[in-house]
């Protein structure tokens, strides 16, 4: 019995040390359903397909009424969401994503240097579909896919189009 105590001894600090650099506490993540966020758009998967929403530049705001709720306390990493734009975005003058397109995207747990635990999460949005037609894209809550803090906000290239009315949304 004396030489099991030392072993129980050491395998609980182990277990202890193993488990204390794990991430124990994210910031969390709450959207309500119903709401309008403001996503930056990031990157497309095949910027060279020809599409008009190629001449959208980085930094492109894309504003989107959620249809799903999102809770990273409650929801797991990978969770998809389901949202539709409230305002049509323009390139060059011409109307590129029409307002009511559908998009979809995922809770992401994300590397991140400036938070203390190693992790932050962040709402992705990975599709996008105009009129029948899919668009694989990038875009996030924050500017720069980069850790928050260190990001500035860019200037959107494109204009974004309202219809009346659309007064006392949410961010």
């Amino acid at each position: 019995m004396k030489r099991i105590a030392p072993v129980v001894l050491l395998f609980v600090a182990a277990f202890e040390t193993s488990t204390h650099g794990q991430a124990s506490h994210v910031d969390a993540v709450h959207v309500q359903a119903g709401t309008v966020q403001t996503f930056y758009l990031h990157a497309r998967l095949n910027p060279t397909s020809g599409d008009s929403v190629d001449g959208l530049p980085k930094g492109t705001l894309l504003r989107v009424k959620m249809l799903d709720s999102i809770d990273s306390s409650v929801n797991a990493d990978g969770t998809e969401f389901h949202g539709t734009v409230v305002s049509g975005l323009t390139s060059s003058g011409e109307l590129v994503i029409h307002s009511g397109s559908e998009v979809r995207g995922i809770l992401a747990l994300l590397r991140s240097r400036s938070h203390p635990e190693g992790f932050r999460y962040e709402l992705l949005i990975t599709d996008l579909t105009d009129h029948g037609k899919s668009y694989t894209l990038t875009a996030s809550l924050n500017p720069s896919l980069a850790d928050p803090r260190a990001a500035s906000p860019s200037k959107p290239a494109a204009r974004v189009t309202s219809k009346a009315g659309e007064s006392g949304i949410n961010h």
